[in-house]
């Protein structure tokens, strides 16, 4: 048997969202529990088009046996329109095997964001994310306010998980308030997957 792992999730397009999911990484694996970063492909709308089998750069792609084997999930998209963005949805929608396994059930899951404005959905891209997840019987974790960070961002951060405000033309690197709150949610889902192993 394989060792726990936390799977880490996402979609990124301009490298803020795969950003913030090496930072959520980090805290898990502060929680003392491995941390597999995961990414899936783009999609498009004509049939003929495929992205390589294995990515240019950055994390490899997600397998289903990815996703049903992990011990918890953080899972991140860049916002669209306020929600999030297709080639996550499309992987999502493709695990209904999973679902009907019950292979998620009382896993703990956490969602992250990036959007280009401080009012561009970021939330209600959050809480869409975590649609999917409460279908497939996973316990949702956000942030709580003793992170002191969700009290003086001025970009980033909300209690339904972490987000930044990559700027209009994507120039606004994540700060250092964003970056903690990623860290403090991995740890915390970290923990809290270790504790659901234990039972």
């Amino acid at each position: 048997m394989s060792a726990p792992y936390v799977l880490v999730l996402y979609y990124s397009r301009q490298g803020a969202t795969r950003t913030l999911a090496q930072h959520i990484a980090r805290g898990v694996e502060q929680a003392g529990i491995e941390a597999r970063l995961r990414t899936v492909p783009a999609i498009s709308t004509v049939c003929e088009a495929t992205e390589p089998a294995i990515p240019d750069e950055g994390a490899p792609y997600c397998s289903e046996a990815d996703l049903a084997g992990c011990a918890g999930l953080a899972l991140g998209s860049p916002t669209r329109f306020g929600n999030m963005a297709a080639p996550l949805k499309y992987f999502i929608d493709s695990t209904s095997s999973i679902w009907m396994s019950g292979g998620l059930i009382n896993k703990p899951a956490s969602v992250f964001t990036s959007t280009s404005s401080i009012h561009g959905g970021q939330e209600t891209t959050l809480l869409s994310m975590m649609l999917p997840l409460m279908h497939h019987g996973m316990v949702i974790a956000g942030l709580p306010y003793s992170e002191s960070g969700l009290l003086s961002t001025e970009r980033g951060g909300t209690p339904y998980g972490a987000s930044h405000v990559a700027g209009r033309d994507n120039n606004c690197p994540p700060d250092e308030t964003e970056l903690n709150l990623c860290r403090a949610q991995g740890k915390r889902l970290g923990e809290l997957a270790l504790k659901l192993l234990e039972n």
